[in-house]
Formats: structure tokens, sequence, C-alpha cells
């Protein structure tokens, strides 16, 4: 039966370790129980044959999978011309893990964050690793350790772990997006660069080949499934993504500009958390407020209803009017 990959992939590190001198893909070959399961012990012949090229094809993507997952490998000449291959010791162990106690509980805090399963996974056995090494305890609760309400990142949205991957392997991917003023969802050819979680939703940033600009998308409005489209992006990825930022400058919680709403008197709670000022209306039972104009408070606006009533800017109060005269039509 044919021995894993993994397996393979593992005897092949552990016998680099294990030699004190650079060995020969020959010796290799007669050393590792796959390689003589798949090709023989590997005689020397002046003539190559297939199963030499075949043995020589898999050794190097080995050699090259083990050095991708962070393995240094030296490549040594002898005296005679022939190369050797070993994995010195010094060179592959890390050094000793130094967190003191406060540090261990930021990491254990962080880990149980997670609630994906993807994630909740690696980030268990980020935790596992770390106490092998000697990463101390998170201790009680009430010194110093983990606090007993612990927070939690849901990641609910079905886009999420593709598009997690796509950031991570640089993938352009495409997806259906419905914006927050039409009902129909639209194709998008992203270079997805990042996801951030900003107030209980997810949002992913990347560049829009088809708008060929940067741009912002809340998880929640994807449609539909993520779809890889090729490798490779076209547009550079920025030093620093400014997800947070540029939501909250859309929200309008990053600029200058304001409205001015009358708000009916012991309702819209919301609206009166972002106010930047409130007083009472020369009309009984209403009140005006001063709120951030950003992208989108048309639409939060009209969840209202007849409790709101825009004062200014004139472009807010129209559009407000148009979202209703569209919901009274429908």
């Amino acid at each position: 039966m044919a021995i894993a990959k993994a397996e393979r992939l593992m005897n092949l590190a552990l016998c680099l370790l294990s030699t004190r001198r650079p060995l020969t893909k020959r010796e290799l070959r007669g050393s590792i129980e796959a390689y003589v399961e798949a090709f023989g012990q590997g005689q020397y012949r002046p003539e190559p044959d297939a199963a030499d090229e075949s043995f020589n094809r898999m050794f190097e993507r080995d050699k090259d999978d083990l050095r991708e997952l962070g393995m240094v490998i030296e490549t040594v000449e002898s005296l005679d011309g022939e190369t050797g291959y070993l994995a010195r010791r010094d060179r592959n162990t890390l050094p000793p893990v130094a967190l003191d106690p406060e540090e261990a509980a930021a990491l254990g805090l962080a880990a149980k964050v997670w609630q994906h399963a993807r994630l909740a996974g690696a980030a268990s056995g980020a935790l596992q690793k770390l106490r092998a090494g000697g990463m101390p305890d998170g201790g009680d609760p009430y010194e110093g350790g983990h606090s007993a309400i612990e927070p939690r990142i849901p990641a609910r949205e079905a886009a999420f772990e593709p598009l997690m991957l796509a950031c991570r392997d640089r993938r352009p991917v495409v997806f259906d997006y419905r914006k927050s003023n039409s009902p129909q969802p639209q194709p998008r050819h992203v270079e997805p660069w990042q996801l951030e979680c900003w107030r209980g939703q997810w949002y992913l940033a990347g560049y829009d080949r088809d708008r060929s600009a940067e741009r912002v998308f809340r998880l929640s409005r994807i449609t539909g499934k993520v779809r890889n489209r090729g490798r490779g992006f076209t547009a550079e990825v920025p030093d620093r993504v400014t997800v947070r930022e540029t939501v909250a400058a859309w929200a309008g919680e990053l600029t200058d500009r304001t409205a001015r709403i009358r708000l009916r008197t012991g309702a819209g709670y919301p609206l009166r958390a972002k106010a930047l000022s409130a007083r009472e209306a020369a009309q009984p039972g209403w009140d005006e407020l001063e709120i951030p104009y950003g992208h989108g408070l048309d639409a939060w606006l009209v969840e209202f209803g007849p409790d709101v009533v825009v004062l200014e800017p004139a472009e807010l109060r129209a559009d407000v009017i148009d979202r209703l005269r569209a919901v009274a039509k429908g």
C-alpha cells in the first residue's frame, strides 16, 4: 500500500535532521521507506531509467514542500562533485518561547475569540504548540488570567471562508453583490486584500477590477457562491489597508458633513445615540437633532418611517422622499 505523502515528508525531514553529513539522493532513496517501496534501492546506473527520473521529480517536489513549510535544507557538493543534502538542527530550531503570564493570557483570549470552525481548530492547535514550548498558562481569571466573560467573533456568512482563503493565497474572485440601494445583485470581480470585522459585520477590502478602484464590501450582502478566477493580482496591494476607516467614513463617522432632522419625542433611540446635538423643536412632541451625514444615511432614516423628518441638506431630504415613494408604490 502506498505511503501517504505526509508520512513521506515527515520521514524525509527526520532523515535530513538526523544525519551528521550530507546525504545524496541515492542514499536517501535507499533509506526512506516510501522511496524504496516506489522506486527500489536506487542502484547507480550510467544512464537514468524511468524510475530514476520519477524519483528525482518526487524528491525535488518533497524538498520544495519542506522548504515551503519553513525547513532549512542545505545543498552541499562533495570533493568528487556529488551533491548531498542535510538540515542542521541549529538552523531548524525555534528559540524558546518567552512569554509572561499577561502575554500568555492575551494569546489565550485571542484564540478563544474565534467561533468559526476552521479558525477555531487552527487557534487551538497553535495554543497547544505554544504550551508545549513552555508558554505559561493564563491562570485564574481573577489573577491576571482569562475573564469569565469571553468575547466571540462570529463568522456566519458563507462567503467568509472562501474569501479568507483567497486573501491568504492572493487569488482573484467573483461574486454577486447586492448594494444597499439596489435589490438586484450585480457580479463583482475583485482582488481580495483583507477581511476585517467592524461593529459585528465582516467587510472585505480589495481591488474592484470592473471599477478599477479600491472598494469595501460587506459580506452579508454577498449572494451565492464566491468563485475563484485564475491567479495573480493586477493591482498593487497597499502596505496598509484601512477597512475600518473606509467603512466609518461611508457611515458618516469620519466626516465633517452633518444632517439636521426632526425626530418624534421618545422615538429613534439609535439616532439619538449618534446625535452631535439635540434640542426641543418648536413643534410640540418633536426634537431637532444634528447627526453625521454619510453613505447610507437615507436608507437608515427611512426605517424610522413617520417618526423622522429630514430638514437639511436638501439632497438627503430628496433621497429619503424617493425611497418612501418607492416603498409606497411597492
